[in-house]
């Protein structure tokens, strides 16, 4: 017991030490990121330094054009999540709603948002002597009938129009990037995506006037 003890003490105190120096490097970082965004170029090489800059640029276009869309998809989902769950009478209904929305600035993490609905689902079901089964159905009806809204008209009309990528590519650069590296994939992946296609095309079109 005395050794169980001591251990877990052990791992708490290295935990909370862990989680201490986070703080003070995450402090530090933020302190000094002025003054480092100002001078990066200064430790490239002055010969990659315009190479340096044009993806700096790109990656900065690609991130906010990424989450302007994100965003303005996010915004679309969760009003359709407020609509469809008062629709079915679900109890707070406007504040899942909002949920899910944030939810889903990340893609695919409003998925999460079944949990607390599947629990409101079941005090509705309570409240009202109304089948469990139903109310979990038609809950389950709203959310693939706004999945496939946002997968089929959202994110390729809207993405589309911030990032220039096909349907076709966007679908693909977020399974292949979501594969890869998970969550943090699919954030990144439009935005790499564009980075990388931009990049390909400048390598082609040098080596097509060369």
């Amino acid at each position: 017991v005395i050794k169980t003890l001591f251990n877990e003490s052990i791992d708490l105190l290295l935990g909370v030490t862990g989680i201490f120096l986070m703080l003070m490097y995450l402090i530090f970082i933020l302190q000094g990121y002025p003054k480092y965004s100002k001078s990066w170029e200064n430790w490239i090489p002055i010969k990659h330094r315009e190479l340096a800059n044009d993806i700096s640029s790109d990656l900065n276009e690609g991130m906010r054009a990424y989450f302007r869309g994100q965003a303005t998809i996010a915004l679309i989902v969760g009003l359709l999540f407020c609509l469809g769950f008062s629709i079915i009478g679900l109890p707070l209904a406007i504040l899942m709603g909002i949920l899910i929305g944030l939810l889903n600035l990340i893609p695919y993490l409003q998925i999460l948002g079944f949990i607390p609905v599947l629990l409101l689902c079941i005090l509705q079901s309570l409240e009202s002597d109304q089948n469990l089964w139903i109310t979990i159905g038609a809950a389950s009806i709203v959310f693939f009938i706004i999945q496939l809204i946002q997968e089929s008209l959202l994110i390729p009309r809207i993405m589309n129009k911030v990032t220039g990528l096909h349907p076709a590519i966007i679908l693909l650069s977020l399974s292949i990037w979501g594969s890869l590296l998970g969550m943090t994939g699919l954030i990144l992946a439009l935005p790499m995506t564009t980075l990388l296609l931009s990049y390909y095309k400048r390598f082609a079109n040098k080596e097509t006037n060369e």
